[in-house]
């Protein structure tokens, strides 16, 4: 019966929303952290609470220490990660918690070009289209707060660093893919937090604000959520291309939208509804194949 229901080939689906919902329901909570307490403050210790609560799982059914290519992954992707979400957390405290994940998801169409330039594929007129289209879709949902008088130097750094992490997170998806091929769950959600918060910690003399007592239940929910998060996806991009899996990514819109309500009292506006169709049509235009690709990325 386990192994019928794990070889169904729609659990890795099933896992990949899942770990969208952990995720989008950690971003809120990590907005409600940085509000209170800092940003820099809240992302190294969410990163920290959530190496503490998966790494003894690790160390328990561990087999031995990941070898040198895996190893380099974990470091790579903690790194790229910590700056990420330094950038994130950043920026939803400048942005509505949906206007900030409608734009992120640019993200997916910036992928394009990077595997342009790291893998040396070539892109396709739709390709282009696709990205004209989220560009588009980005400056909608711009014009939108320019419109209603709500762009000022805020929000202006907010987009900044929101577009900065959207660009991390392209190249995150081709570190996950790879790292998810080497080494299950629990280890990648393990280095994922763990390399995280100590590159992080290196930055604290700078950045480190008090901690607030408020501030603490928020983190350790979001540190659980992310350790839940980050296990889904790699369980499900290790069973999935993850040109089939990357649209899964544009249910955070719904789940930000609602959770933006119901934390912060956020409305989403019509620009930003606009903008986000735009936007999650170009991704999926993008990332859908044909029977051509296929045919190459089976042989691949």
């Amino acid at each position: 019966m386990s192994r019928s229901l794990s070889s169904a080939p729609w659990l890795p689906f099933a896992a990949a929303l899942a770990g969208v919902g952990f995720l989008s329901m950690m971003d809120a909570f990590m907005k409600e952290a940085a509000l209170t307490t800092g940003t820099y403050t809240a992302t190294v210790l969410r990163s920290l609470i959530g190496a503490a609560i998966i790494a003894p799982v690790w160390l328990w059914k561990r087999t031995g220490w990941p070898d040198r290519p895996t190893m380099k992954l974990h470091l790579e992707r903690g790194i790229i990660s910590a700056i990420m979400a330094l950038s994130f957390f950043y920026s939803l405290t400048k942005l509505p918690l949906a206007e900030a994940i409608a734009i992120s998801f640019v993200a997916p169409l910036i992928a394009l070009y990077l595997a342009r330039i790291l893998l040396g594929e070539e892109i396709h007129a739709k390709a282009i289209f696709a990205s004209l289209l989220g560009f588009a879709g980005t400056l909608v949902i711009i014009s939108g707060k320019i419109g209603q008088g709500n762009f000022d130097d805020d929000v202006a750094l907010g987009l900044a660093a929101l577009l900065f992490s959207a660009m991390l997170y392209a190249y995150n998806f081709i570190v996950i893919r790879k790292q998810s091929q080497l080494a299950g769950p629990v280890e990648v959600a393990t280095f994922h937090s763990g390399v995280g918060g100590i590159v992080l910690l290196a930055l604290a003399p700078f950045l480190a604000t008090p901690i607030e007592t408020e501030a603490l239940v928020p983190l350790v929910s979001a540190g659980m959520l992310t350790v839940l998060g980050a296990m889904s996806l790699a369980w499900a991009y290790a069973r999935a291309e993850a040109q089939a899996l990357v649209p899964i990514e544009y249910s955070g819109f719904i789940w930000a939208s609602v959770l933006g309500w119901a934390f912060f009292r956020e409305t989403v506006t019509v620009p930003t509804l606009a903008g986000t169709l735009l936007i999650v049509t170009g991704c999926w235009l993008a990332t859908r194949k044909g029977q051509t690709g296929k045919a190459e990325a089976a042989q691949t």
